[in-house]
């Protein structure tokens, strides 16, 4: 198991998690994002269904990750050992994304919309009052 980075005392605005298996362990103050669905085709591969995240900045991460560049705008993150899907980051970016699957409870969070929704997968409806936009969310 990696170093834990869950043990300790939060402050109001950290969030911590890990990967299934415990090698990968991570902490970081929340960002300015909201936690959001993501519907895309990227994502729905890379997680098996919908990618929740929120953005973490001042992210401290123990343990091994591969990290894969999906993209030419991104790259994402995972644990070489189980192959939990953890981290997406935009190069050059300030935040990284994190599941929220990943997180340790409690975090306080509430899903806040969904975006790329007009490429989500022809199995679900998105069934929910939350806003959507078809693509990325305007800042």
């Amino acid at each position: 198991m990696g170093s834990d980075l869950t043990g300790s005392e939060l402050t109001g605005s950290e969030l911590t998690g890990h990967c299934l298996c415990g090698a990968v362990t991570f902490r970081g103050q929340r960002g300015g994002d909201a936690l959001r669905a993501c519907h895309c085709g990227q994502c729905r591969r890379w997680s098996g269904h919908v990618w929740a995240a929120i953005g973490l900045t001042d992210l401290r991460i123990a343990g091994p990750v591969r990290w894969h560049a999906s993209s030419d705008r991104a790259e994402r993150g995972f644990c070489p050992q189980c192959g939990s899907a953890l981290f997406w980051k935009a190069r050059g970016g300030t935040e990284t994304d994190v599941a929220a699957g990943a997180l340790d409870a409690p975090t306080g969070l509430e899903l806040a919309g969904h975006i790329f929704a007009a490429d989500k997968g022809d199995y679900y409806r998105i069934a929910d009052d939350l806003p959507h936009w078809p693509q990325e969310a305007p800042e």
